[in-house]
């Protein structure tokens, strides 16, 4: 898969049933929203893959102009992700259908 490899680590945001995600470096962010529509800002489409699953999901806003990835259920059961597991993403923007 071509795009950006991005190394993180599996956090939970607090409180019940919180999301599993993995933050998004500035400069991969900034790239990959480059010439995106102002209006897309807030969730920006991306193609994720980690080991062999691949889905369709979003840079999605951290707040202060940072992104995460948010790691499905479904994503991290076929993968073994437990929180706190350092995991290794590979993202590349979607074909250009905006």
């Amino acid at each position: 898969m071509a795009g950006f490899r991005i190394e993180g680590k599996a956090n939970v945001f607090p409180g019940i049933g919180g999301w599993v995600w993995v933050g998004v470096p500035d400069e991969v962010a900034k790239r990959i929203i480059e010439g995106v529509p102002p209006k897309l800002f807030r969730f920006v489409p991306i193609v994720a893959k980690v080991g062999k699953t691949e889905w369709k999901t979003a840079l999605l806003p951290l707040g202060e102009g940072k992104y995460f990835i948010a790691l499905k259920a479904k994503v991290r059961k076929a993968e073994g992700i437990f929180a706190g597991d350092s995991v290794v993403l590979h993202v590349k923007p979607p074909p250009k259908t905006w």
